[in-house]
């Protein structure tokens, strides 16, 4: 069964450690990526704000923006010396800021950079190197741009393709209208399995349900979930036993929200010792109940400002209570 079964994607501003052991609370086996980090960030900053995570959070995958095969190769080292599970390279992100540094979807127009990158780093380090990508660049639909891509980077020997089923538009729209207007494509990712049977092709888009997942596993080897994850973390509940086969996983039915929460407010209570607001963490479990009676004046509570100064705990049971007054 492959590691990359099921995974979350990274995701700018959301996918940090508070939001990992959050959702590591909910599923074993599922996939974590951070968000994605430049080299420059870790050649040139904090390494510790950067790279520290929680031992909880394993599997975790640091997620990579750059595309100098030196600076690479020096940042897998990096991930390998803390710990991370797999190192993985961003060639999807459209943004402008990200094509202003050479990175992200515009380097889909590079294989060949790609592939140089790839293998410095495998060079580097002796964790698995995989390449998340979209379909294609702007407005041309091409299955054989693709493929070309996937074919060039598979002989440097990167071995996971996660591919996001859209193009990606450079020019004229935001990257959240790039999550939206690009078509989806399912077929080109399937066809790309098809085509490298050999490689692990995670298909990442579109996807919002259990029986979505079904559908698409049964013509790739993995599936990819990001804001449907982060806003409905309870999904996430059935993954371990429904595609691990953990007998013993953590289950929608007996899984318990009221502990979940109880965990998230012990973790605050350390992240508040050392310095650190606790709406930083409490942020990322607003979606904990949502679907349930009362869930909306739950986070009414949660994120009401005026309670940042109280302790995590009294927080917790005022919302509690504001939920069960309106259940």
């Amino acid at each position: 069964m492959s590691p990359w079964r099921l995974s979350v994607a990274p995701m700018m501003d959301w996918t940090d450690p508070h939001c990992r052991f959050f959702h590591r609370l909910l599923t074993r086996r599922t996939r974590l990526y951070t968000e994605m980090v430049t080299t420059g960030a870790l050649l040139h900053g904090d390494l510790p704000r950067h790279l520290d995570f929680n031992p909880e959070e394993h599997p975790v995958a640091l997620q990579l923006g750059g595309s100098e095969p030196a600076d690479l190769a020096a940042c897998a080292r990096l991930a390998q010396r803390w710990g991370y599970d797999e190192v993985n390279l961003n060639c999807g992100c459209p943004s402008e800021r990200v094509q202003r540094g050479a990175f992200g979807a515009c380097l889909m127009a590079e294989p060949q950079l790609v592939a140089d990158g790839v293998k410095a780093m495998r060079d580097a380090a002796g964790l698995p190197v995989t390449v998340k990508h979209r379909i294609g660049v702007d407005r041309t639909e091409s299955y054989a741009f693709v493929r070309d891509f996937v074919g060039t980077v598979a002989q440097a020997g990167c071995e996971v393709f996660i591919v996001h089923a859209r193009n990606a538009w450079l020019k004229g729209i935001s990257p959240k209208e790039n999550r939206e207007l690009p078509p989806l494509r399912h077929e080109f990712v399937h066809q790309l399995k098809r085509d490298f049977p050999a490689l692990t092709i995670v298909l990442n888009g579109g996807l919002k349900t259990n029986p979505q997942i079904d559908e698409q596993l049964a013509f790739v080897d993995g599936v990819m979930l990001g804001r449907e994850a982060y806003h409905r973390p309870w999904l996430m509940t059935d993954w371990d036993a429904r595609y691990f086969g953990e007998a013993e996983a953590p289950h929608a039915e007996t899984l318990d929200r009221d502990a979940v929460e109880a965990a998230m407010v012990e973790y605050m209570h350390g992240v508040v010792a050392r310095g650190e607001p606790w709406s930083h963490v409490s942020r990322h479990m607003l979606g904990l109940r949502n679907g349930l009676a009362g869930a909306r004046h739950w986070r009414q509570v949660w994120s009401d400002h005026r309670l940042k100064h109280e302790s995590p705990a009294l927080v917790s049971k005022r919302a509690r209570e504001s939920a069960a007054a309106f259940a």
